[in-house]
């Protein structure tokens, strides 16, 4: 699986690369939002991970770019990863089309759980069984 983490701080993305070392998972990085961007146009990802506060570009930002395609890597799975914890950030980031939210510090089992969800589902929204 080929992961992409958009994420500027380095700490962040050693951190959720070990976690998903022990899945076997691949991650690519991108430091922020352009290069994220430029990422998505040129490879296949199974799961976008976008962190929110990014300078320059904000996650929200990126998130948009990506959902406003034209093409199928519109519909990239993106889960949001973020130390913010404004009561309504939530329901932001998914009217705006993030697939999940998980707060910082990120747990292996919730990162993995949000994953699975997400992978599970069929182009509809509905679990595949």
């Amino acid at each position: 699986m080929n992961v992409l983490f958009i994420e500027d701080d380095p700490m962040n993305r050693r951190v959720v690369r070990d976690m998903l070392d022990v899945a076997g998972a691949a991650m690519a990085e991108a430091e922020d939002g352009p290069t994220g961007l430029a990422m998505i146009d040129a490879d296949d990802y199974a799961v976008v991970l976008l962190d929110l506060r990014m300078p320059g570009m904000d996650g929200l930002e990126v998130l948009a770019q990506v959902r406003s395609r034209d093409d199928a890597k519109a519909r990239v799975p993106v889960i949001v990863v973020t130390a913010d914890t404004a009561p309504d950030l939530r329901t932001r980031c998914l009217a705006a089309g993030a697939d999940e939210v998980l707060f910082k510090p990120v747990a292996m089992d919730a990162l993995f759980d949000a994953m699975g969800r997400i992978l599970a589902r069929d182009e509809d929204g509905g679990v595949i069984a």
